[in-house]
């Protein structure tokens, strides 16, 4: 690994501080849309998925969120209670589910995306086109290890 001589610990700790209140306050923009819905962070998540991905199946959803059965299970059983996503059967192996929004569940998500798309389009406007590249590539390393 090469030596980051210009990066100390406390740059370090303060860009750390800036990714998880960045974080933090993006998706805390869209709690209002949430509890309108009565669901939390982790249905958005699994939502935000569900639009990005249309008919993932179960297994790649549980691989995407690094989260338990259970615990998807849980959120899945809400979002169908709410009557935001479906299920349909792989017509190959039917023993494999894909889960879809529904129209209310794109309704959802879009809610969510316009608040949260607010303050995204706003840093990226008030940055230079080569800020944004950069940002986004150092983003990409972060997610990449």
């Amino acid at each position: 690994m090469k030596e980051l001589l210009y990066l100390k610990d406390d740059q370090l700790k303060d860009l750390i501080e800036k990714l998880f209140v960045g974080y933090r306050e993006t998706f805390s923009d869209s709690k209002k849309v949430l509890n309108k819905y009565s669901i939390g962070l982790a249905h958005q998540k699994v939502i935000h998925l569900l639009s990005m991905y249309e008919g993932i199946s179960i297994s790649e959803l549980l691989d995407k969120l690094k989260v338990t059965k259970q615990s998807l299970n849980r959120v899945l059983k809400d979002l169908i209670k709410l009557d935001i996503i479906l299920y349909k059967k792989d017509q190959q192996d039917t023993r494999i589910k894909h889960v879809f929004l529904n129209e209310k569940g794109k309704k959802v998500f879009n809610e969510i995306f316009e608040i949260q798309k607010k303050r995204i389009y706003n840093a990226l406007l008030n940055s230079s086109s080569e800020e944004v590249i950069n940002f986004d590539n150092v983003l990409k390393k972060i997610i990449n290890g």
